[in-house]
């Protein structure tokens, strides 16, 4: 049996992976929970899992939680949900730069992380990287782009590798012209044509900023030069990634567009498990598969994760904080859409780069961009 803390519980992520724990009761336990503010939600989640401890981000809703378990606060309380020593797995399903310090003390506990927080490895890739090695914990990655790559390089040489290309659905504004994205408001951005996934990250997609933070997961997973990442408009999201060998072989994950799927093979990893309740994929009901170049003018912040990954140092911590706080103006109608990048390229050239920063640093970074940004939203 493992046993999970999960970081982000009344998330997207986080119900769903604890609907694959009902799946499956005996071969999973709770041993911690957390939320930001979602203190109902966490208060049924307590009640049917019977955790060991939980955590409120939001501290003054953490006070007004009661429980009969112990509730900490704040990003010590998370902390403290992933260290849990009942715990062997912690999941990272937090949204934002929050879920960084949790996944590097998790893994200085020697946890094994099933990580869907992106910003972990964009911002401290070099860092948490080092940590696994150092501490030998499995790092199991629940994207689904990732996912597909890492069960593509299964049983494979990784030295064999020519390049990988990640899919993208392209978001809800794949088709539109420039004009049309002047218009555009969050409530447009958020009707996402395949996926159902949390507001931040619908944003992200319909940017192609979430791609680019893939690209640089994608370079630190699996060490790879960013020459040999590649991106490729793909509609329908339905094959979530190919890896191309030397021998000019290509091997693709293929599957039904849906978090369920990865998040269990995470869970589960080396084993899989079947689960009826999954959807299965039927070729035969698919009439076609699409693919198209992205366009960088309407798309920009691909371009900029590959500039950021590229420089490295600091520079994806600069763009990861000014695109969250942008992206949440955006949700707030403070901003219009195109201005999301116009935000994130200017803290990106107005900033000097740190080479090799450590996680005081990168925190910093973090925190003294987003004040910036947000000062230049208010203003």
């Amino acid at each position: 049996m493992k046993t999970l803390s999960i970081l982000g519980s009344t998330g997207s992520i986080g119900t769903q992976t604890l609907e694959i724990v009902r799946k499956f009761p005996n071969e999973f336990k709770i041993t911690g929970l957390t939320t930001n503010k979602h203190i109902e939600l966490l208060k049924k989640q307590i009640k049917e899992f019977k955790p060991e401890a939980v955590a409120v981000m939001d501290e003054e809703k953490a006070d007004l939680l009661k429980a009969d378990v112990p509730v900490y606060k704040g990003i010590d309380g998370l902390v403290k949900i992933a260290k849990l020593s009942e715990a062997d797995t912690v999941v990272n399903s937090l949204v934002g730069s929050i879920g960084v310090l949790p996944t590097i003390k998790a893994i200085e506990s020697h946890k094994n992380i099933a990580l869907a927080n992106k910003e972990t490895l964009v911002t401290a890739g070099s860092i948490v990287m080092e940590k696994v090695k150092q501490h030998n914990i499995s790092l199991m990655p629940i994207d689904s782009e990732h996912s597909a790559i890492w069960q593509c390089l299964n049983g494979e040489d990784k030295k064999t590798v020519n390049k990988i290309t990640i899919t993208c659905s392209g978001g809800a504004f794949k088709n539109k012209t420039k004009k049309e994205l002047e218009k555009v408001t969050a409530k447009d951005a958020l009707k996402h044509p395949t996926w159902d996934m949390g507001a931040k990250i619908t944003i992200d997609c319909a940017t192609l900023m979430n791609k680019g933070f893939e690209v640089i997961e994608a370079h630190w997973l699996y060490n790879l030069s960013y020459e040999k990442i590649d991106v490729i408009l793909h509609p329908e999201s339905i094959i979530h990634s190919l890896v191309e060998f030397n021998d000019h072989s290509t091997i693709a994950q293929l599957g039904i567009p849906s978090m369920k799927i990865p998040i269990q093979y995470a869970l589960t990893f080396p084993k899989r498990f079947k689960n009826s309740e999954l959807p299965q994929l039927e070729l035969k009901k698919i009439s076609q598969l699409n693919f198209k170049e992205i366009s960088n003018e309407l798309f920009p912040c691909l371009d900029y994760a590959y500039k950021a990954g590229k420089t490295g140092g600091s520079l994806p911590a600069v763009m990861n904080a000014a695109n969250e706080i942008a992206v949440y103006a955006f949700l707030e109608n403070k901003i219009k859409f195109l201005d999301i990048a116009s935000l994130i390229k200017k803290k990106m050239d107005e900033h000097k780069v740190i080479k090799n920063p450590n996680l005081n640093e990168i925190l910093s970074v973090d925190k003294k961009i987003k004040e910036e940004t947000k000062k230049e939203i208010e203003e």
